[in-house]
């Protein structure tokens, strides 16, 4: 299915309008219904064939520990900015966490552990974007705003899709309209070659940067890098193991799909946590896959910073009353049963009908990565 953005935006590898997803409705015999989300449109077919059959009739506890138990498979390094994840299993696997709470009558994170925090940190996205943003003045006023309007503490923005200096200069307006004290990360996407990003990150350090995901291209590259800054890094490939051996990036930021689902992306956590990297959330999931990183950072001690959010962007949900909203930098944590969520019927059906005009959205369709 697919649901708009309020303006695409821009980013080193493209333009982003929107977000493709697959939702999955897991129905037992007696009629319960486990909602999941999996990570794309492309997902819908392999369930709707031969995968999706062999699960008709299994018990659904076996099939979620099966599940749990699955190897995730090894990190694949990319070369360019393009964070593309096919795993059909990850949103079956969040459906049957959902059934599971709902019979135990309780929220998914008491599953999981013990209920640790009732909100849940997001950041506010900042870009170009059509027809609204158009320069470093008008993102810095709409940073302003969203102080305003929304109590945001803490800010994410992108760069590299123009030269440094329209980037710094970006940045020095930014935090000008956020002020000293709120949070400031950004994210180049890899748009940046390791000279560039050598330049722009010496250029940036001025203005209280807390984070800058993927300046390069490479884990490599920023162990580099970290040799003339002290600005950590963020980076969306999976590699715990680099990622400690070499000392960058500092965090590892991804969603469910990778890990095939909830348990598997706790497990990584963990990892995580034991080779003293970082982690948070990535952003661009619709209301189940978010109501799933709640419930896991309500349980989760380590997902103490914020995460990344499009909720404020997002036009349309596939839950009742969503998407989220982050009110003070915050979304709380659903209390019903289950991981807190009803599907909105009329929501899916708009969402179906515009993937089956439209088919889906191609963000990958900038210049060749690095820009700069």
């Amino acid at each position: 299915m697919k649901v708009p953005l309020e303006a695409p935006y821009e980013m080193a590898p493209g333009i982003v309008a929107g977000i493709d997803r697959t939702i999955v409705r897991v129905t037992t015999s007696d009629g319960a219904v486990g909602l999941g989300e999996a990570p794309s449109p492309g997902d819908a077919e392999a369930l709707l064939g031969e995968l999706g059959q062999q699960l008709v009739g299994r018990d659904g506890s076996e099939v979620l520990a099966a599940l749990g138990c699955i190897e995730r498979p090894a990190a694949s390094h990319r070369r360019d900015g393009k964070v593309l994840i096919r795993n059909p299993l990850a949103g079956v696997e969040i459906a049957l966490w959902d059934l599971e709470a709902r019979n135990a009558g309780v929220p998914l994170h008491r599953l999981l552990d013990d209920t640790l925090r009732n909100e849940i940190a997001f950041t506010e996205y900042f870009a170009y974007r059509d027809g609204l943003e158009q320069s470093p003045c008008d993102i810095a006023a709409y940073c302003a705003r969203m102080i305003e309007e929304h109590d945001s503490p803490a800010f994410e923005g992108k760069l590299g899709v123009r030269p440094v200096e329209d980037d710094v200069e970006l940045v020095r307006e930014v935090r000008a309209a956020i002020g000293p004290t709120r949070t400031l990360r950004l994210d180049a996407n890899m748009g940046w070659r390791l000279e560039t990003a050598r330049r722009a990150l010496a250029l940036l350090e001025p203005f209280d940067v807390a984070n800058v995901e993927e300046p390069v291209g490479s884990f490599a590259e920023m162990a580099e890098l970290r040799q003339s800054t002290a600005i950590p890094f963020s980076a969306h490939t999976p590699d715990i193991g680099l990622a400690s051996e070499l000392g960058a990036p500092d965090v590892l930021v991804i969603g469910l799909g990778f890990c095939g689902g909830i348990a598997g992306t706790v497990r990584f956590i963990a990892e995580c946590e034991d080779a003293g990297v970082g982690f948070w959330f990535y952003s661009g999931d619709l209301g189940i896959a978010t109501a799933a990183y709640l419930h896991i950072a309500a349980a989760t001690p380590y997902v103490d910073r914020p995460s990344q959010s499009l909720l404020r962007w997002t036009t349309d949900d596939v839950i009742v009353g969503g998407p989220f909203s982050p009110e003070g930098g915050v979304v709380p944590v659903p209390t019903g049963p289950g991981l807190g969520v009803e599907l909105d019927e009329d929501a899916v059906a708009r969402g179906v009908e515009r993937f089956s005009r439209q088919g889906p959205y191609d963000f990958y369709a900038g210049p060749r990565l690095p820009r700069y």
